[in-house]
C-alpha cells in the first residue's frame, strides 16, 4: 500500500496536555486512568474494541410503536418488538431480494409512457418527469416493484384465564441489544411466569432464529407463530411507515405446506413473486395452520424450551441451522467484525458529550451492518420499512455506503459496488435518448427484473444529477486504498461512460464557456428546473469528476481525453453573488427564499475536496448559511455536511457541534431520524454521513494539518485528529483511511 493511503493508529491527545511536558503529561494519564470508569482504554494502547463496544449495549423496558429493534447481516433484517419477535407490533422481515410488482393499468404498457419535454439545450428532450395524458401509469412506475414483507414470527401468549396478552400484561421486561455479538436477549414474565427469548440473524445467510424459555410453553400457553401478508404499493403513499403489507387480504395470495425430514418449508406466492420459508424447530415442536382462511401458522413446543429458525429464500434447498447454530454464528461473526476496520475512542475527553458521540459512532457501525450492507444500496430507511416504496436512491449511495471506505470495510462495501456495471447498459440508453454520451446514472431505482436501473418518474427524480460522478469518487477512494492495476481496470470502463456523459452534459456557449442547465434540478430539489444554470455543488462535483476521470486514463497509460480537459478548462466559475458562493448563476432572493432544504452552497468544501472552490469566499458563504439558514428545514444529514465544512475551514468546534446538532437527532436504541416532517425515519444516510465526517476529522482529509497539500489525507507525524478541537476532547483512533 502506498505512503498515501497507509492506514494508520494514532493516539490524539488535544488541549493543554498535548503541549505538556513528559512529566507533566505521565501525570495527565495517570490521573486519567485512575478516574476512567473500568474498562475505558487510554491513551498510548490498543483500542480495547470489547470495551468500546460494549458499553453501548441497547436496553429498554418497552417497544416502540414506530421502530423496531433488529438484528440483520445487511442484505436481510428483522425487526422486533420487545418481546424479541413480533408479537405485539408488527414490524418487518425485510431482504435486498423480495419485490413485489402490482399488474400494469388495463390496457396499459409500459413503452405507453413518454413523459414530458424540456427545452434542453435549443433541444427538445423527453424527460419522465410528469405525463399528464398517463397518470395511471405514472403512479405504476413510481410505486413498482416495491419491496415485500417476507413474514411475521412472534409469540402467542395465553393468560391464566385464556384471554390473549398485550404488552401492558408484562412485567419486569428488560430487553437488551448486545452489538458485540449482534444477539438481542429478552426477558419479562406473565402472571409470574418468566420468558426469555434470544434473537440472532446468521451473518451469512437470511435466517432468523429464536431461542424461546419458559415454563409456559409447557403449559399450552406460549406459542411461536409465522403469519405472512399482502404485500402492494397501490394507491400508497411514498413515505408511508412503519409496517408493510396487508394482513387482511388472504384470498389475494397463496400459502402452501411441505415437509422434508425434519425440515418444514412454507411456499408464498403473490402473483409473480414466489418464495419459501425453511423452518428448524426443535425436538417435539409441531406446525400447523390455523384456519385455511389466513395465513398463519402456529408452532407448539414440548418441556419448557422452544426453538425456531426460520430461513428465508428464493428457493430452500439445503439445510437450515437451528437457532443455536445461528446465535453461535452471531457470536463468531460480530466480534470478528468489530476487530477489523476503523475504531474510534473517545472516552479519555472532558467533553461531557464524548459518551453520546461515541455513542453514535459504535451504534451507527452496527445499524449500517444490518441494514445498509446487501447486494444493492440501500434506500434511505434501510431494512426497516417501505419508504420510498423500498426504492433506493443513487445519488445517497454516497451518504450510505462511502463511510466503509474510510472505516477499512471494503468486505461490506464491495458487495453493493458493481451495481455501476449491472446499470451500465441501461444508463448507457438513458443517455443516449437525451441526446447525451456515455453513462447517466438513475435517481430512484431497484435492481429487481425487468426494472433494473429504470428511473422511476418525477420532477426531481429524473433532472437531478450530483449523483453522476458518485462512482468515479467510489472508485478513487478504491484506487486510493487498493493502488494498482486491478483497480483501474476494475473500474475503468464505470469511470470513462460516467466521464463521457459528465462532459456531454456541459454545454458550450458562444462565448466558449461550458454551462451545465438548465434543466436540472439542484441537490437540494428547490429550485426551478427550467431556469438553473451553474448549481454551485454541481459544478464543482462536475470539476472533480473530470479532473480524476483524467488521472485515472494518465495510470492506465492511455492519455488525457482532450475533449474532457476543454470541459474542465471551459466550465464556468462557481456563482458569486456579494462575496458568497449562491444556489445557482442569477439566483433570485437567495438568501429569503432560496435557503431551504439542504445548504448546498458549502457541500463544495465540506462533501468534496474544494475543485473550483475560494477558500475565503467559502468562508464568507459558511457564514452567511449559519446567519441565515433555517435549522428547522434541514434534513439530517445536513448535519454531517455542515461538519465536514467546518472541519475543512479549521473550526473543528463547530464540526462536533453539528455531529450532536438536534436535527441529527439519534434514538434510544441509536437509529437516526429523518428530521424532516412527514420522511420515514430511520435515516440512514444520516449514520452514514456521521461516520463518514468522524473518519475524515480523525484521518484528516487531502490538504488538512499534517498532511501535505495535494497527498490524500495522510495524517502528519505528530498524529493531530484535525477535525476535533483542541480543548476537552482525547481522541484514540486505528486503521481509519483520510478523506480525499
Amino acid at each position: 500500500m502506498t505512503e498515501q493511503r497507509r492506514l494508520s493508529r494514532r493516539t490524539v491527545v488535544k488541549g493543554a496536555a498535548a503541549v505538556a511536558s513528559a512529566t507533566l503529561m505521565s501525570r495527565v494519564l495517570q490521573a486519567e486512568a485512575a478516574a476512567a470508569p473500568r474498562g475505558e482504554s487510554r491513551p498510548g494502547t490498543r483500542i480495547d474494541r470489547f470495551a468500546l463496544v460494549s458499553r453501548h449495549r441497547v436496553v429498554r423496558h418497552h417497544s416502540d410503536l414506530e421502530l423496531p429493534i433488529q438484528v440483520g447481516n445487511g442484505r436481510f433484517a428483522f425487526g422486533a418488538d420487545v418481546t424479541g419477535l413480533q408479537t405485539f407490533v408488527p414490524f418487518n422481515t425485510l431482504s435486498d431480494w423480495c419485490w413485489h410488482v402490482d399488474a400494469l393499468p388495463p390496457g396499459k404498457q409500459i413503452s405507453d409512457y413518454r413523459g414530458t419535454i424540456w427545452d434542453t439545450y435549443g433541444r427538445d428532450v423527453y424527460y419522465w418527469t410528469d405525463d399528464d395524458n398517463e397518470p395511471e401509469l405514472h403512479n405504476w412506475l413510481r410505486e413498482n416493484p416495491h419491496r415485500a414483507n417476507l413474514g411475521r414470527l412472534g409469540l402467542r401468549l395465553l393468560k391464566e384465564d385464556g384471554g390473549e396478552a398485550v404488552e401492558a400484561d408484562l412485567t419486569d421486561v428488560v430487553q437488551e441489544l448486545d452489538p458485540w455479538t449482534g444477539v438481542l436477549r429478552s426477558s419479562f414474565r406473565l402472571e409470574g411466569h418468566r420468558v426469555t427469548v434470544e434473537t440472532a440473524c446468521h451473518p451469512g445467510e437470511d435466517v432468523v432464529a429464536a431461542r424461546i424459555s419458559s415454563a409456559l410453553v409447557r403449559l399450552g400457553r406460549l406459542t411461536a407463530f409465522l403469519e405472512f401478508p399482502y404485500a402492494t404499493a397501490a394507491g400508497r403513499n411514498k413515505f408511508e411507515a412503519p409496517y408493510v403489507g396487508f394482513y387482511d387480504r388472504p384470498e389475494l395470495h397463496a400459502t402452501s405446506l411441505r415437509r422434508r425430514g425434519r425440515t418444514v418449508i412454507v411456499t408464498h406466492t403473490m402473483d409473480a413473486t414466489r418464495y419459501q420459508v425453511g423452518l428448524n424447530l426443535s425436538a417435539g415442536a409441531q406446525l400447523r395452520r390455523t384456519d385455511p382462511a389466513r395465513h398463519r401458522y402456529e408452532i407448539t413446543g414440548s418441556g419448557d424450551h422452544l426453538d425456531v429458525a426460520a430461513l428465508f429464500a428464493p428457493e430452500v434447498s439445503g439445510a437450515v441451522p437451528a437457532a443455536a447454530e445461528v446465535v453461535r454464528q452471531s457470536e463468531h461473526w460480530w466480534p470478528r467484525h468489530w476487530r477489523t476496520g476503523g475504531a474510534v475512542d473517545l472516552s479519555g475527553s472532558s467533553d461531557p458529550r464524548w459518551r453520546e458521540l461515541e455513542r453514535r459512532i459504535v451504534l451507527s457501525q452496527y445499524h449500517l451492518a444490518v441494514n445498509d450492507a446487501g447486494n444493492d444500496p440501500a434506500q434511505e430507511s434501510g431494512l426497516v420499512n417501505n419508504g420510498w416504496y423500498g426504492k433506493f436512491h443513487m445519488e445517497m449511495y454516497w451518504w450510505h455506503a462511502f463511510q466503509y471506505a474510510l472505516w477499512n470495510r471494503w468486505p461490506l462495501l464491495d458487495r453493493s459496488t458493481d451495481v455501476y456495471e449491472r446499470f451500465l447498459p441501461n444508463a448507457r440508453r438513458l443517455a443516449k435518448s437525451q441526446g447525451f454520451r456515455g453513462a447517466r446514472w438513475p435517481k430512484m431505482t431497484t435492481t429487481h427484473g425487468d426494472a433494473i436501473g429504470r428511473e422511476s418518474p418525477g420532477t426531481p427524480t429524473c433532472l437531478l444529477i450530483w449523483q453522476q460522478p458518485h462512482p468515479i469518487f467510489l472508485a478513487e477512494l478504491d484506487y486510493q486504498a487498493h493502488p494498482g492495476r486491478r483497480t483501474l481496470l476494475k473500474w475503468r470502463e464505470v469511470v470513462h461512460e460516467s466521464a463521457e456523459f459528465i462532459a456531454s452534459f456541459a454545454n458550450r456557449e458562444e462565448s466558449g464557456r461550458f454551462v451545465i442547465g438548465p434543466p436540472i434540478m439542484c441537490c437540494n430539489e428547490r429550485n426551478p428546473s427550467a431556469e438553473t444554470l451553474n448549481p454551485a455543488f454541481e459544478l464543482s462535483y462536475w470539476r472533480f469528476g473530470l479532473r480524476i476521470a483524467q488521472a485515472w486514463r494518465e495510470r492506465l497509460g492511455t492519455g488525457r481525453e482532450p475533449y474532457w480537459d476543454e470541459v474542465l478548462d471551459g466550465l464556468a466559475p462557481l456563482p458569486v453573488e456579494d462575496g458568497v458562493y449562491v444556489l445557482y448563476e442569477g439566483v433570485p432572493n437567495m438568501w429569503t427564499e432560496r435557503n431551504t432544504n439542504h445548504p448546498d452552497p458549502i457541500a463544495p468544501f465540506g462533501m468534496l475536496p474544494g475543485d473550483g472552490v475560494d477558500v475565503e469566499t467559502m468562508r464568507a458563504t459558511t457564514r452567511k448559511v449559519y446567519e441565515t439558514w433555517p435549522v428547522t428545514d434541514l434534513y439530517s444529514w445536513d448535519s454531517p455536511l455542515l461538519a465536514m465544512n467546518a472541519a475543512r475551514l479549521g473550526d473543528p468546534a463547530t464540526a462536533v457541534d453539528y455531529l450532536l446538532h438536534e436535527r441529527l437527532g439519534f434514538t434510544g436504541t441509536g437509529l437516526p431520524a429523518s428530521g424532516k416532517s412527514g420522511v420515514p425515519s430511520p435515516y440512514f444516510p444520516s449514520a452514514g454521513g456521521l461516520l463518514y465526517a468522524v473518519a475524515m476529522m480523525c484521518a484528516g482529509w487531502g490538504d488538512s494539518p499534517g498532511g501535505p497539500s495535494g497527498v490524500s489525507g495522510r495524517p502528519g507525524p505528530d498524529g493531530t485528529a484535525p477535525g476535533f478541537p483542541d480543548q476537552g476532547w482525547v481522541v484514540r483512533w486505528e486503521d481509519l483511511a483520510p478523506a480525499l
